[in-house]
């Protein structure tokens, strides 16, 4: 393992996970190592490859090569999904995929093809290897675009570029008493929705916002609710704080005359359970408990920046162990997503680990809207299980106890 750490550091960040991968190759006598990245559109992964210049100094197919695999229920799918290590014979040769995650946090699938039958201690060591792989990747990916490059098989408009920013760097989070995962499906003319969380020691914060419009314009409305969102959960505000000073800061700063933020805040007490939830005119979240689906009826409040002066009101919910908290943008009830049974697809992907539950319904929204979405299409869903302080069930980056089961 320390070999491995010093191996990653002493390498440049583009040929961090290369050396990672080549060293524990050496070790175990594999034929080949690789790593594949998760591609952002959350089905497909990606084969990062190298090809060196030649040596008259002419770049091969552009030096950096990005192989997009998309998803087709095969072992590299179920292992992301299961949080489990497949192992796959052939005549010839076995070949290993480990999850690569960090609390929950699908990052990748790490490669392995071996001669003969890996031994359970030989298992156990790519496992290991993989979860350092996770924080390798992350610790790395701050000084290069490379990853983000390979996860991107479309390209970003400018307003889908300043939406990126804006969103939390991991998609997912396991605790000992929550998961959560959130997931947005953009439209061809990005339309300005975000989400984002945060934990402190006892408590979650968490907001699902949607800016008015369309395009760049609206990226820069979304700026503004968002930063001024985190600035004030950052300096302890309350949820009404954050609504009175994102209501300010949009009104007051947005470029665009009439521009406001719809957006649905909450702060969950890891302690108790209890979830303070505001609605400044959004979508109003649903709770999902004991297979049934219901709206939470909560204050009604105007969007962020529509009125200076506006007054905001929260309320409270006692969450139980076994709930699940879903909030969406009205892309997901616009149009022809409309005709989804939202309140009845979420009774059916009740066992799905939340990081597969948002896919399954942007998948949905696709099938019935798409391929091309009019509206940005947003989900946050958070289960409760309760138990805040006990310690986590985790085994290589994930509580496989919580992870989804496996494609039938």
């Amino acid at each position: 393992m320390a070999q491995m750490l010093d191996a990653a550091e002493n390498s440049s960040p583009v040929e961090a996970v290369e050396s990672v991968t080549r060293a524990l190759g050496a070790a175990l006598g594999a034929r080949t190592v690789a790593f594949l990245i998760a591609d952002l559109s959350g089905r497909a992964l990606v084969r990062l490859a190298h090809i060196p210049f030649d040596d008259a100094g002419v770049g091969r197919r552009g030096g950096e090569v990005a192989t997009v695999m998309p998803f087709d229920g095969g072992p590299t799918e179920q292992a992301l999904r299961t949080q489990r290590v497949q192992v796959v014979a052939t005549p010839d040769r076995w070949t290993v995929f480990a999850p690569v995650t960090d609390r929950g946090e699908a990052i990748g699938i790490l490669e392995m093809v071996l001669p003969d039958e890996p031994t359970p201690r030989m298992v156990e060591e790519i496992t290991r290897t993989a979860h350092v792989l996770a924080f390798v990747v992350i610790a790395n990916r701050r000084h290069t675009d490379l990853f983000e490059w390979g996860q991107r098989t479309t390209p970003f408009t400018l307003s889908g570029e300043i939406q990126r920013r804006l969103l939390p760097a991991s998609f997912t989070c396991e605790a000992s008493s929550f998961t959560l995962s959130g997931w947005l499906e953009p439209a061809a003319s990005i339309g300005g929705d975000t989400f984002d969380y945060s934990l402190s020691r006892d408590v979650l914060h968490f907001s699902v916002t949607d800016a008015m419009g369309h395009g760049v314009t609206s990226a820069l409305t979304a700026t503004l609710g968002v930063g001024s969102l985190r600035n004030s959960r950052r300096r302890g505000f309350d949820l009404v704080r954050q609504a009175d000073s994102a209501n300010t800061d949009v009104a007051e700063h947005a470029t665009a005359p009439g521009s406001f933020v719809t957006a649905a805040l909450g702060r969950l007490d890891l302690r108790t359970g209890v979830c303070a939830l505001l609605n400044a005119g959004h979508v109003p979240p649903l709770l999902v408990r004991d297979g049934d689906t219901r709206t939470l009826e909560l204050p009604a409040n105007f969007p962020l920046g529509m009125f200076a002066h506006a007054d905001f009101h929260a309320d409270e919910i006692a969450l139980r162990p076994g709930d699940r908290l879903v909030v969406v943008t009205d892309g997901m009830r616009e149009r022809n997503a409309a005709s989804l049974d939202l309140p009845d697809m979420l009774r059916s992907i009740t066992e799905l680990h939340p990081r597969e539950a948002v896919r399954a319904l942007a998948d949905a929204v696709l099938e019935v809207s798409g391929p091309t979405l009019a509206d940005d299409a947003t989900l946050f869903i958070l289960d409760w299980h309760g138990g805040h302080r006990e310690d986590r069930r985790s085994s290589a980056g994930a509580d496989q106890a919580r992870a989804s089961a496996a494609l039938p």
